[in-house]
């Protein structure tokens, strides 16, 4: 049981990580989408809309600074399952859950957006304690 608790904190520090970085590939992708963006009318038929939404998600796709992220995200999610197998599922959602959205704070803490530092750090603590009071 140590073992797994160890793993889900591990899936939980790399969901967290890669969703501030895939928030970053993210905005990336959009300015580039608005910068490109030459047509100010939106496609009428419902063929146009159902083309111009996949081109622009194979055009999300193909920037690396998310995609990358992405799949290392999509590689936690298997690991989460494999874990699922031996784990209690009251255990394991709690914990990586928990130190999922702690992790999303403190990489965007160190990514420079703009956050409140002060109450992040203080709900990272209160999550910290959460996890540690869920294992014990």
């Amino acid at each position: 049981m140590i073992g797994d608790i160890e793993k889900m904190i591990a899936v939980g520090l790399v969901w967290g990580a890669t969703n501030a970085i895939m928030r970053r590939g993210a905005l990336i992708w959009d300015k580039k989408l608005r910068s490109s963006s030459t047509q100010p009318n939106k496609p009428s038929s419902l063929h146009q809309r159902l083309l111009a939404t996949c081109k622009n998600w194979l055009n999300l796709l193909l920037t690396w600074q998310y995609s990358v992220p992405f799949l290392i995200n999509l590689s936690a999610s298997a690991t989460f399952f494999a874990i699922l197998s031996s784990t209690p599922i009251s255990l394991a959602v709690p914990v990586t859950n928990a130190t999922t959205f702690a992790a999303t704070a403190v990489a965007a803490i160190l990514l420079g957006e703009e956050t409140r530092v002060g109450l992040a750090l203080l709900g990272t603590f209160f999550i910290v304690l959460g996890v540690w009071i869920c294992i014990m």
